[in-house]
């Protein structure tokens, strides 16, 4: 079947947007008006540009990028919400005979953005607060052992340094509406909205980690930290806190950001390892316009 839709998924750091401006003028070339789609849950806040890796205004000039920056940083997001917005945004292109490129790193993200999720409302007011404290004290290997004891079935499917998704599962257990699933997990199906060609981008992991810390040193010194300052100052809300680096920008630990974003890397390339009909590209040594060439190919292939 024709893909409709083309998502490009990738670790942080790998290229994703290089690709996606490179595809999109192949793309042009063969006579169709492609827009891409961010599928990522902390670009939708202006100003944290830099942090959060937003296509460059050069980059945008390219290729139009909806779904990025436009939320003010006190303002609260969810996956439901945008799962809404990215259903709105990728059927209104398709229905006005464009060619959306669904772009990002977050797999949640990704999923919601292509799929029918069945996602679970905000939790409690209070309980991701009172967790995000215990994270703060006991660390979040502790709270992963604590998952494990309430919720073992839970805890096997998130990794042990993943604090987000270690806090969101306790705030459903605490609210009963963490159970334990029946069959496959919904996330992992290959029951796709609309006909799509999932292109996963991977590269050799120390390669891909010199190439982590080079980007972090790079946002640092165009004015990562200065944003994250202001967005501080400015009541940043608990969401747009979780953005990768944003509590080490705080306190100007350069490493600890580096750390924290490689561990990230990891969990996406396992998020990109369960994919469904995902189609692995190495970009090892490549530029982007030969990975947007594959990527095309394959889609034509695919028609």
């Amino acid at each position: 079947m024709t893909p409709q839709v083309i998502a490009i998924f990738g670790p942080t750091g790998i290229g994703k947007t290089a690709v996606a401006v490179a595809l999109a003028a192949r793309l042009r070339a063969a006579g169709e008006d492609p827009i891409a789609i961010s599928a990522d849950a902390l670009q939708v806040y202006a100003g944290l540009e830099l942090l959060t890796g937003v296509a460059s205004a050069a980059e945008q000039a390219q290729l139009e990028h909806r779904l990025v920056s436009f939320l003010p940083v006190d303002a609260t997001f969810s996956a439901g919400q945008y799962a809404a917005l990215a259903h709105a945004e990728i059927d209104g292109a398709l229905a006005a005979g464009q060619r959306p490129i669904v772009v990002g790193g977050t797999g949640l993200y990704l999923r919601a953005a292509l799929t029918e999720l069945a996602l679970r409302p905000p939790p409690p007011e209070g309980v991701r607060e009172r967790w995000e404290r215990e994270l703060d004290v006991r660390g979040v290997a502790a709270l992963h052992g604590e998952l494990a004891r309430r919720a073992p079935w839970a805890a096997e499917g998130i990794d042990s340094g993943d604090r987000q998704r270690v806090v969101r599962a306790l705030e459903l257990f605490d609210a009963g509406e963490l159970e334990p699933p029946e069959g496959p997990s919904q996330l992992w199906t290959d029951e796709m909205r609309h006909p799509t060609l999932l292109a996963g981008l991977t590269l050799e992991r120390e390669a891909l980690y010199a190439r982590i810390d080079a980007r972090v040193e790079e946002m640092v010194a165009a004015g990562a930290r200065e944003q994250v300052l202001r967005a501080h100052a400015a009541g940043a809300s608990q969401t747009a806190r979780k953005a990768l680096g944003f509590d080490e920008l705080l306190t100007g630990d350069i490493a600890a950001m580096q750390r924290r974003t490689r561990n990230y890397a990891r969990r996406q390339l396992t998020w990109m390892r369960k994919l469904a009909g995902v189609q692995t590209i190495d970009v090892t040594g490549r530029s982007a316009d030969d990975v947007a060439g594959e990527i095309a190919a394959a889609a034509a292939v695919a028609a």
